[in-house]
């Protein structure tokens, strides 16, 4: 490492960055993924439509002996059959989230996603059969749809993902991050990231307190500031991804802050390096970047009716629940009551959506002056440590 330049020049302008912010001049970044999911729905329709005819076309139009032949080739029920099973297989894969940019170009789970899809979707059609008696498909087209069809789609979403990585090279869908820990383990996500087309990131630069703004810590690579001043940069370099080094952060209410108040960004999405502990209560998920498992906040996005929606149901459940289950609580309240002094219900203050903080209620697990106790006796502090290890 080595303290180069000062804070007015500490950020260097390479090749990829000029691209970047050019590609992103002449098409936003929201604009690219748009177009590449309609892009997308475009393909899947064509395999689909192709798989369907060539299933079609080797069920009744080459002779296998292995197909019962007596049946009507009858090319229009097909085509319609293809006509709606096809928007129905679109409504199948938006579901599972074929069409969801966080699960896409991010190695076999997508084409896992994509066989589940239209194995469920064939499973429809074959209930729909049992049901209706005059919906009569034949099983060798059937099968042989399945098979083209899980090819041919995972086929062009092959192709569309070396497109992809094509123009990442060209400064296209890539993601502008910044790491937040500029410690040995920030380094190597940052080699790691950048080094992969695969990832989708573009490391900017580091956020770290304990290094001089300005600081190298690997080619074309500096420190751009701290944690304080997170806001501003994010702007300045139109940051989309914050990835946090886990082991470089020490205190929690530093990292809570960090969730809190860009956790729940529509325009930033925050990660961090796998291995943290009770985090947040919004939940989160666990996908990888260039082989880098990396841990994302999900988003609260239920909004208008949706949120009152939930909302009624989130009472009318509590209440039914309550009612159903009082009885027991009630008993679980008294046996707190008679082993030890104090309330049955413990009240703690935890962070919900929108980064907004809440009382939530909960039996008590532990005497009332619980951290007292440990606080006045180092000898049962240290041996409740070493029990939980």
């Amino acid at each position: 490492m080595q303290s180069t330049q000062s804070s007015a020049h500490y950020f260097v302008d390479t090749p990829l960055k000029v691209k970047i912010r050019k590609a992103s001049a002449s098409v936003p970044r929201h604009l690219q993924w748009r177009l590449y999911i309609a892009s997308l729905v475009g393909v899947d329709i064509l395999m689909l439509g192709l798989a369907f005819r060539l299933a079609y076309y080797l069920r009744f139009q080459v002779s296998f002996s292995v197909f019962f032949q007596n049946l009507d080739p009858n090319l229009v029920f097909y085509q319609n059959v293809a006509t709606f099973v096809i928007p129905a297989m679109l409504v199948i894969f938006m579901v599972l989230g074929l069409y969801d940019r966080e699960k896409l170009l991010g190695g076999t789970k997508e084409y896992s996603m994509v066989f589940n899809g239209l194995t469920f979707g064939m499973m429809l059609i074959i209930a729909v059969g049992f049901l209706d008696p005059n919906f009569t498909l034949a099983r060798g087209w059937l099968m042989l749809a399945w098979i083209f069809s899980f090819l041919f789609t995972a086929g062009g979403r092959f192709s569309m993902r070396r497109v992809i990585y094509a123009l990442r090279r060209k400064g296209y869908y890539l993601a502008s991050a910044v790491i937040i820990g500029a410690n040995n383990e920030g380094i190597s996500l940052a080699e790691q990231l950048n080094g992969s087309r695969a990832s989708g990131f573009h490391i900017m630069g580091f956020v770290d307190k304990k290094l001089t703004v300005g600081t190298q810590l690997l080619r074309d690579q500096y420190v751009l500031g701290t944690v304080d001043n997170l806001e501003d940069l994010i702007e300045r370099y139109d940051i989309e991804e914050l990835i946090l080094a886990s082991s470089a952060i020490s205190s929690r209410d530093r990292m809570l802050d960090i969730f809190q108040k860009y956790g729940i960004s529509s325009n930033v999405n925050v990660r961090m390096s796998s291995g943290l502990y009770e985090i947040i209560t919004t939940g989160l998920t666990v996908k990888e970047f260039a082989y880098v498992p990396l841990v994302g906040v999900n988003k609260v996005r239920l909004t208008g009716i949706d949120e009152l929606l939930k909302f009624s149901l989130d009472i009318l459940l509590t209440i039914l629940a309550l009612v159903l289950l009082g009885p027991i609580m009630l008993f679980i309240a008294l046996a707190i009551k008679l082993e030890t002094p104090g309330p049955a219900i413990h009240r703690r203050r935890v962070m919900g959506i929108h980064g907004k903080e809440f009382d939530a209620f909960k039996f008590r697990t532990m005497h009332e002056n619980g951290e007292e106790i440990l606080s006045s006796d180092p000898e049962l502090k240290e041996e409740l440590a070493e029990n939980f290890k």
